[in-house]
């Protein structure tokens, strides 16, 4: 039997048989989630490609507009360092987060509750373990896409001061890996679209608190404690010491805070899709 997607797009059926590990059986089958995906945004990938732009805007409208009047700021290790380059490497994270966040919530939602396409999915060999790493991997091909292209950026506009800044795409990709997966598993909660307005009193807060534009001494030492714990914060503080060039062992701290919570965040999607979708 063959799953249709939420536009009529069919997925090939995994060929089965034994001999092969389950990792790598499961590797397989979810790859062909990331190819259905493909096959439904081949027409609308204007969706995708708009989100590379809003980054791009608030570099162009703070990192240089309003940072001809802020000057130097301190940067990673304490070194006065040129506003954009300190704005730039929070944005890159934001938008990695973003675009995670927008496959692995809304999308994730309708084909969830609406579209009726993981029920359809699950009538193949896949199973609900496939789903959820199919979905968050193609979330995090999302997030990479805008991370890919705003790095591009930043090289052409000379920002990048540090040969490490390359490791900021597989750190944004590790951001965008821990919040898409707790994003999924709060999502399989939602019932309505209206719902999604708490997923934005989360996000907008971190996108405008996680020293995306002013150092984090800036708060109270109250404010600042709760903000050293969000997950965007620890992704922007590895990725602006990446690109600068100023490396230290928090950055072990900020790398395990997002391993350990996308870790649990991909374990409890699956337990919930095996509830909702098996029931």
């Amino acid at each position: 039997m063959n799953a249709v997607g939420e536009v009529g797009g069919r997925i090939r059926r995994p060929n089965g048989g034994g001999g092969s590990s389950l990792a790598a059986l499961r590797d397989l089958r979810a790859w062909h989630l990331i190819e259905r995906n493909l096959f439904v945004y081949r027409r609308t990938w204007t969706i995708i490609v708009s989100g590379f732009f809003e980054p791009l805007f608030y570099l162009g409208g703070i990192g240089y507009g309003l940072g001809r009047l802020v000057g130097d700021v301190t940067g990673p290790g304490g070194q006065p360092i040129p506003y954009a380059v300190f704005v730039a490497p929070a944005l890159l994270a934001t938008g990695a987060m973003n675009g995670a966040v927008a496959e692995a919530t809304f999308n994730f939602f309708f084909k969830l509750n609406y579209n009726r396409t993981f029920q359809s999915i699950l009538a193949t060999p896949l199973t609900v373990i496939d789903v959820a790493i199919g979905e968050l991997t193609w979330a995090l091909i999302r997030g990479g896409l805008y991370a890919i292209g705003f790095l591009g950026v930043l090289w052409a506009l000379g920002i990048l001061a540090s040969p490490t800044a390359i490791l900021a795409l597989p750190a944004a990709l590790l951001l965008g890996f821990a919040v898409g997966a707790v994003g999924m598993a709060a999502t399989s909660f939602m019932r309505t679209p209206q719902d999604f307005d708490l997923i934005n009193v989360a996000i907008m807060p971190m996108f405008l608190f996680s020293a995306t534009f002013f150092p984090i001494e800036a708060y109270p030492e109250v404010i600042r404690g709760i903000v050293a714990w969000t997950p965007l914060y620890q992704g922007v503080a590895l990725i602006r010491g990446l690109t600068v060039g100023v490396l230290g062992p928090e950055m072990l701290f900020h790398v395990a805070y997002l391993v350990v919570m996308g870790g649990i965040g991909l374990w409890f999607t699956s337990r919930r899709l095996d509830r909702v979708l098996l029931k």
